[in-house]
């Protein structure tokens, strides 16, 4: 809090020493919803897809995994009591090796989702951030706010950077 009270002390002290000419002058303001254009930009659906697709194996096989162990956990519920003491601890032993071996599965495949898509964020956040610059300086903006607590829709650019993003449409990021 501090820091902030000595910035706005500063920026007011140097606005009263700009001289009367410059301190007449409109700055040039635009103000951008970064939550819309990180959801509705086509890259973002883009990236969401190809995470989808990169994904899609090992979630059908840890969903069939747990269809395996489900059958098997029926299987020694219905039968158990009619196996011998041998066979019943065997597959109460292959049932849990089984369920540890599916929550490790389950685990990294978590993780290795949550690197992607945290990589896929990243690099379409530098592509919306990057287009934003670009629509400013083509715009004659002085200064680009992103999610302001209240933004007249006179200087609300977020419709017109993603009118350019969609334009722009930008093949998804490559798998590392």
């Amino acid at each position: 809090m501090r820091t902030k009270t000595l910035t706005l002390a500063l920026v007011t002290l140097a606005a009263a020493a700009l001289p009367l000419g410059a301190a007449q002058a409109e700055a040039k303001i635009g103000v951008v919803r970064m939550e819309r254009l990180l959801k509705e930009a086509p890259q973002a659906q883009a990236a969401s897809q190809a995470l989808e697709n990169e994904f899609a194996a090992r979630r059908r096989e840890i969903e069939s995994q747990q269809k395996d162990l489900k059958a098997r956990e029926e299987k020694l519920a219905k039968d158990g009591a009619v196996m011998s003491e041998g066979d019943r601890r065997s597959a109460e032993k292959a049932l849990r090796d089984g369920q540890r071996d599916l929550a490790r599965k389950q685990n990294e495949f978590l993780e290795d989702l949550n690197v992607r898509r945290n990589e896929a964020l990243g690099q379409l956040t530098r592509n919306v951030l990057q287009e934003v610059q670009s629509y400013a300086k083509s715009a004659g903006l002085d200064v680009v706010v992103a999610d302001a607590l209240y933004a007249s829709p006179a200087v609300d650019i977020t419709a017109q950077v993603l009118a350019a993003l969609q334009a722009r449409k930008v093949a998804p990021p490559a798998k590392p």
